[in-house]
């Protein structure tokens, strides 16, 4: 290292300092002429601006501090500056790899529209990339840091000995960890195996819900009243649970109803029929009215409907519930549950074969 005076010192700086503003103006000229070609890089211009022009910057002084040492300042007192010019170095450049980085993650979404009614290749993209993302920032993070703890002279001369005894620790930090690392391995797998992406309607622990956000650690699901249900990575590597979305966002659904053996059951479809093409939640794939069981005094009729996703088919469920009710209370009235008990003249109660009521003269008013 060179001992020169403080002007000499403050010149090399100066000069530094312009050369770095000179390239980053000239990058920043091709980028916009690269952008008339590719809208993107208008972006990734936007997107490394700061981390660019800091990473320069600091290249720019730690070139000049390692090579240059003004006269006025002490030997040690300079290495302690050096040191944390290094540093700074290091920071800026992790920060600009992990943007760059980012951005090309995200170039693929690009391609990809969410605001579409069958977006399941969507949102498939969108969880994948955004477990990359978070594992590039873990990654370049701990490179940054084992990179800075790496310039301090203490670290490196127990260098040797960390190495040596690398085994053993890996073995007691894996043993310590095992929860945690297999959380991140679950998490790995949950958003690569598609399972599981953003978006997608899930029921777990009887709760029904969206997929909100994926990490490398947890998966939150946003319950249907807004509360948040918030599970470890290995729960969907190891329990069960129901995906209504995985292949395609429509589902059938069914209404059931106990109405009296007397109901008009051809009129019943009828009015099913009627109020599903009056609903603008049914997109007409199917219909189906039928008797699925006939005891304890009542008929249960099942109604089939079908919509394009969970959160319209709940919605014509209900629309068709109560119009069906509304039927059968205005227009049917003898369809509506009833208890049949016939008295005979010890008292007793019986049923009758043919569902109807007899009251004996001696219990008549």
């Amino acid at each position: 290292m060179a001992v020169v005076s403080s002007t000499s010192f403050l010149i090399a700086l100066a000069s530094a300092l312009i050369g770095a503003v000179v390239l980053t103006v000239v990058l920043h000229v091709v980028v916009r002429l690269l952008g008339r070609r590719w809208h993107r890089a208008d972006l990734l211009l936007h997107n490394t601006k700061l981390p660019f022009r800091l990473f320069l910057a600091v290249v720019a002084v730690g070139t000049v501090v390692g090579s240059t040492r003004p006269e006025t300042v002490a030997a040690l007192w300079w290495g302690r500056i050096e040191l944390v010019v290094h540093l700074l170095m290091i920071g800026a450049g992790a920060w600009l790899v992990a943007t760059i980085l980012l951005f090309l993650e995200d170039l693929p979404l690009s391609r990809y529209r969410t605001d579409v009614p069958d977006n399941r290749l969507a949102r498939r993209m969108r969880t994948q990339v955004l477990v990359l993302r978070r594992l590039t920032v873990a990654v370049v993070v701990v490179l940054a840091l084992g990179a800075a703890l790496l310039s301090f002279p203490g670290v490196k001369a127990v260098g040797a000995s960390v190495l040596a005894s690398a085994g053993i620790i890996s073995v007691v930090a894996a043993v310590a960890a095992q929860s945690t690392l297999s959380n991140l391995f679950a998490g790995v797998q949950v958003a690569f195996s598609d399972a599981i992406r953003l978006d997608d309607v899930v029921v777990v622990e009887g709760e029904w819900g969206w997929i909100e956000e994926i990490t490398l650690s947890y998966v939150v699901v946003r319950l249907w009243d807004d509360r948040r249900l918030v599970l470890p990575c290995t729960y969907f590597t190891t329990q069960p649970f129901q995906n209504w979305t995985r292949r395609s966002s429509a589902l059938l659904g069914a209404v059931e109803l106990d109405v009296d053996w007397s109901v008009d059951v051809a009129g019943m479809r009828h009015e099913l029929d009627r109020l599903l093409r009056a609903s603008d939640l049914w997109d007409r794939r199917a219909q189906v009215l039928q008797v699925t069981d006939a005891v304890a005094g009542v008929v249960r009729v099942r109604a089939l409907m079908t919509a394009s996703d969970a959160g319209k088919l709940f919605d014509l469920r209900c629309e068709v519930r109560e119009g069906l009710v509304r039927w059968v209370r205005a227009r049917h009235g003898g369809g509506m549950p009833r208890q049949r008990l016939e008295m005979l003249g010890d008292g007793m109660a019986v049923d009758r074969p043919d569902g109807g009521h007899h009251i004996p003269a001696s219990f008549r008013s």
